[in-house]
């Protein structure tokens, strides 16, 4: 990290002495790392340091190396950086997010100063998710979306997720399922066209939530795919990222009535004025168009993915029934 940076973390906390404890992470092909800093001479005993540096040249584990992917990193971490300035500090205690205590850009490096989230009462991550966890999750996400229901996704991405449509068109292009295919702008248009629009967290899988030691609280990261749509996007691809194929399909009715009960009382508090059970009714009805929303990126991205399973593709053909009738 050069002198610059360094400065401004020393700016941003009161430190007196920045040094690395551990890097948590390298960010996606190459593009930089998350490190933890420990600080001397301040009440602050450590931060999280986003440090992006843009390398010299695409590296890509499944080949994607093309300017289309290239700028869609680019975009993602100028979001990131909007969210953190101009965003974050509408959540609460009910969807909280790391503080963002400084932001600097210089050249081709941007650095994100972010407190620890271990050290503020999140410090385990989980691999794999017991009931209080998923549920600490979903909650997370209700209480997210109702916060900013009906707010404009100014400079964040118009349409939240990393798979939407718009910026996808390789993976579209090679997708060999021709009805998914033909009917992927329909099952966008849906989503779109949904008349509660909301913040989506666009990235909501497992990896990104910070756990209470006791699984019941939860804070959330990695904000580069926010932005605008309709909140089942980001509920279905976090039950896709945790749970089997059998558990999505047994424990459906279940969790999207918890969501939905922890979404009513969210807005309630936070937007009294919207029509609730009109709300519910549309989403409900586009959790499936969701899914399939995602099972049409990851067929054409990985044909392989281990998510491709028997539930999603009796979901996609439901979809697509509907869409024809």
């Amino acid at each position: 990290m050069n002198e610059h940076f360094e400065n401004i973390i020393k700016q941003a906390t009161g430190a007196k002495e920045v040094f690395e404890i551990e890097m948590i992470q390298s960010l996606w092909s190459g593009y930089g790392k998350i490190v933890r800093l420990g600080l001397n001479g301040c009440e602050r005993k450590s931060i999280v340091v986003k440090h992006v540096k843009l390398p010299d040249q695409g590296r890509h584990p499944r080949g994607w190396n093309t300017d289309i992917s290239h700028q869609r990193k680019l975009k993602s971490y100028q979001v990131e950086t909007a969210f953190y300035q101009q965003w974050s500090s509408k959540c609460n205690d009910q969807c909280p997010v790391p503080e963002c205590l400084a932001v600097e850009s210089q050249d081709n490096e941007t650095l994100m100063v972010l407190s620890d989230l271990d050290s503020t009462g999140f410090p385990v991550r989980a691999s794999y998710v017991s009931d209080n966890e998923i549920q600490a999750c979903i909650s997370w996400l209700a209480n997210f979306h109702a916060v900013y229901l009906h707010e404009k996704p100014e400079k964040l991405w118009e349409t939240g997720t990393y798979w939407h449509l718009e910026t996808r068109p390789d993976e579209l292009k090679v997708l060999d399922d021709m009805p998914l295919k033909k009917a992927a702008q329909a099952i966008d248009s849906k989503l779109k066209n949904s008349p509660f629009q909301t913040l989506v967290h666009g990235d909501a899988k497992l990896a990104n939530f910070c756990f209470s030691n006791d699984g019941k609280k939860v804070a959330a990261v990695d904000f580069q795919y926010v932005g605008g749509g309709c909140g089942m996007k980001d509920l279905a691809y976090f039950i896709g990222s945790c749970l089997d194929e059998s558990s999505c399909e047994e424990m459906e009715k279940e969790l999207l009535d918890f969501y939905f009960s922890e979404l009513n009382k969210a807005v309630s508090k936070h937007k009294p004025d919207i029509d609730f059970a009109a709300l519910e009714k549309d989403w409900r009805s586009l959790y499936h168009f969701a899914w399939a929303d995602f099972h049409r990126f990851l067929k054409g991205w990985s044909p392989g993915h281990w998510k491709i399973n028997t539930y999603s593709e009796r979901v996609c053909k439901e979809v697509i029934s509907t869409l024809d009738s």
